[in-house]
């Protein structure tokens, strides 16, 4: 119970990894405030000791907004923010991308990160906390995915972002660190719309298996809550600004 008494809230919290890691985070101790897209996802899990959960756009500054200063009357203040949500958007070739799916990508990744920043920061300055982010692979590491330009610069941008933050809002002793998933049991590439990532294909030789430390099976949602939960944690004291690569060497291949 090592998050007990501490206030939680995460984006992006109706499936996948902001799923897990509500669940783990709920038995630690911690009293949540989840947020999603998706109202119906909410509902599901919001039963798992949250405060309550609430179905909106993160990139919405008008909602997020409210939200946030819902949070501040009914707890005072924030100690935990997992910023995971987020979409892949349209994998296409650049000259195929049209402006209005870069933005849309860049919208809700960068854009939705930065609001919910915003907005807790000022919930967190006064007793300190943690921000994770939820980066990836791709756009840190890797950039071998046909297609994901937008995609990968919005990852890339978050990594600078929360490595920024980590300097800014170190006099408050809030950490900033930011994970970046491989491959990982979830539904967001069912999601992802492609059209047309051949003619932007590079070809790539993997050795037998993509992902070295499980031959090739993909990580789970609850590995990566794990993480966060630990970043999150008084265990983590001393870690700030730092990339994760959570991905089985996944990356150091490819």
């Amino acid at each position: 119970m090592e998050l007990h008494g501490k206030v939680a809230l995460i984006t992006g919290a109706g499936s996948g990894i902001g799923a897990a890691t509500a669940r783990t985070m709920a038995a630690e101790g911690a009293d949540l405030v989840l947020i999603d897209r998706n109202a119906g996802a909410v509902a599901t899990i919001a039963g798992i000791q949250a405060n309550g959960g609430k179905a909106l756009d993160i990139a919405d500054e008008a909602q997020m907004r409210a939200a946030f200063e819902r949070v501040g009357s009914e707890h005072g203040h924030l100690d935990i923010v997992f910023a995971n949500a987020g979409i892949n958007g349209t994998w296409a070739p650049v000259d195929d991308l049209t402006y209005a799916e870069w933005n849309e990508t860049q919208r809700v990744n960068l854009g939705g990160t930065f609001l919910t920043a915003h907005f807790a920061v000022p919930l967190m300055k006064a007793s300190g906390g943690a921000i994770t982010i939820t980066s990836s692979l791709n756009g840190t590491r890797t950039f071998t995915q046909a297609g994901a330009s937008a995609y990968s610069a919005s990852k890339a941008g978050q990594l600078a972002f929360g490595q920024m933050l980590a300097l800014e809002l170190a006099q408050y002793r809030i950490r900033v660190n930011v994970i970046c998933p491989g491959a990982i049991e979830t539904n967001i590439i069912d999601r992802t719309i492609r059209r047309n990532t051949a003619d932007a294909q590079v070809p790539s030789i993997f050795p037998q298996g993509r992902i070295p430390l499980t031959k090739g099976k993909r990580g789970t949602p609850e590995q990566v809550a794990d993480l966060v939960v630990f970043l999150s944690s008084d265990r983590a004291s001393h870690i700030t600004g730092t990339p994760i690569w959570i991905d089985g060497a996944q990356s150091l291949l490819v």
